[in-house]
């Protein structure tokens, strides 16, 4: 009896060092084919070298027992079907990667109720949802248009934003917003045409076919990235009048690489989970992000299309990154930032762009050339690192004030506490030359102090 479980349990093991090996080889050949076909030129020829070996080893136990006339003709059978058992379960597990589960076409979201989307072609040969906030309110009308660049890189304006915009337009502001290609219900680009130095042009271009004149420009988180960027660039610098630096990426390749502190502590960790479903659940979508964010698949895979995996992403894959953007006395009070219906990121795209600005070269000594008049904005919980604001500082002459928010995390206007009203007046003192509503902290000079205090 002993032997007999013995020899249960090694063929057990067997089987099942089987399908892990094929689950193995099927992610390997994903891999080196780049997730051709669907991920099909992997599942395929797993299935037909398993196929094959179960077929070889079915005909080898049948010549053995062949002896033995005592069994029976059924359980002859039964056991002939038994090395094929890995290859099925293999195969089960392995052809969800291969099977779309959302729209492989672009699905964009439906028009907002409250503003009109305008679609643009603008010269580089992008296509830009915009939107139009005219100045409203009971007091004066401000000359100068404001262009708000959103955070993602590649992510559609949050209905959390779009409220601030309103709150600006409010104030007598004519806003404008667009977003990115790729993000919202803005076009699709060839992935290769995802870059940084892209996304200044698109600027350029798009405050040209505004026809406005230079204009004033918020650029928030990797927003303000192509901002200041675009300040280093003296075509399209001079397109800005005044720029509104508010929580900012790295802004090249050499910043980028800095290992620095955040602010103080955020809601991640703290804040309960997001709720809802996940693309990450579901096995193709696990797979293709994972092995792209690893690198180990091209943004480009024929795993998945551009189109398909901004179909499959959703709010809650994001996971913890909302809850960063939050002080930690947040945590349990985050408002929802958008809905499901206007949600939209490019998982594909953003890694392109974020990469791009990974691999430039310093911008210090363009941007040191600057003289659009700047301010920049700091949270006091910021989870981005510290030093990507302060190098900006450091390098931008032109940068006249800098305002240290507190108690906000990145997304300084959050609808919570008053913080949308204070932001606002913040940029708003700014743009209109008027004294600044915070002490200007840290000045150029006060970078040190500011990060050795790790405020």
């Amino acid at each position: 009896m002993p032997a007999t479980l013995l020899r249960r349990a090694a063929r057990s093991l067997s089987a099942l060092a089987a399908v892990v090996a094929s689950v193995l080889a099927f992610l390997a050949l994903v891999v080196l084919t780049d997730g051709a076909g669907s991920g099909l030129a992997a599942w395929l020829p797993v299935l037909a070298v398993g196929t094959a070996l179960a077929l070889w080893r079915s005909r080898s136990r049948s010549r053995s027992r062949s002896r033995d006339r005592s069994r029976s003709r059924g359980r002859t059978r039964a056991a002939r079907l038994v090395p094929f058992l890995p290859v099925v379960a293999a195969a089960a597990l392995t052809a969800p990667v291969c099977v779309p589960t959302v729209p492989t076409a672009r699905q964009y979201p439906p028009d907002l109720p409250f503003v009109a989307t305008e679609h643009w072609s603008l010269d580089t040969g992008s296509s830009v949802a915009v939107y139009h906030y005219p100045p409203a309110g009971p007091g004066p009308r401000h000359p100068v248009p404001l262009v708000y660049l959103n955070g993602g890189p590649v992510r559609g304006i949050s209905l959390l934003d779009h409220r601030f915009l309103q709150l600006l337009a409010g104030q007598g502001y004519d806003v404008y917003a667009y977003e990115q290609p790729g993000g919202g219900r803005s076009g699709l680009l060839p992935m290769d045409q995802y870059t940084a130095d892209r996304s200044v042009r698109d600027l350029g271009a798009f405050v040209d076919r505004l026809g406005a004149g230079a204009v004033d420009v918020l650029g928030f988180s990797s927003g303000a990235v192509v901002l200041t960027r675009a300040l280093a660039d003296p075509g399209t610098a001079a397109r800005v009048h005044r720029a509104v630096i508010a929580e900012p990426g790295p802004m090249d390749g050499p910043t980028a690489r800095i290992a620095g502190h955040q602010g103080r502590e955020s809601a991640r960790g703290l804040a309960p989970d997001p709720t809802g479903p996940r693309s990450t659940h579901v096995p193709r979508y696990a797979v293709a992000f994972g092995l792209m964010r690893l690198g180990l698949l091209s943004l480009g895979t024929g795993l998945i299309g551009q189109a398909e995996g901004d179909n499959a992403f959703t709010a809650a894959d994001l996971g913890g990154d909302t809850a960063s953007a939050y002080c930690a006395r947040d945590a349990h009070r985050i408002p929802a930032e958008d809905s499901a219906r206007n949600f939209s990121f490019s998982p594909a795209a953003s890694l392109r762009v974020q990469r791009t600005v990974r691999d430039s070269a310093s911008i210090t000594p363009q941007l040191g050339r600057s003289r659009t008049p700047a301010m920049l904005m700091i949270a006091e919980c910021s989870s981005q690192v510290r030093q990507w604001a302060t190098a900006v500082l450091a390098a931008d002459p032109a940068i006249q004030r800098t305002q240290f928010m507190p108690g906000v995390g990145h997304h300084m206007w959050n609808g919570l506490d008053g913080n949308d009203d204070r932001a606002a007046a913040v940029i708003g003192a700014f743009l209109q030359g008027e004294p600044a509503p915070l002490p200007n902290s840290p000045t150029r000079e006060g970078i040190p102090a500011f990060l050795r205090d790790h405020e």
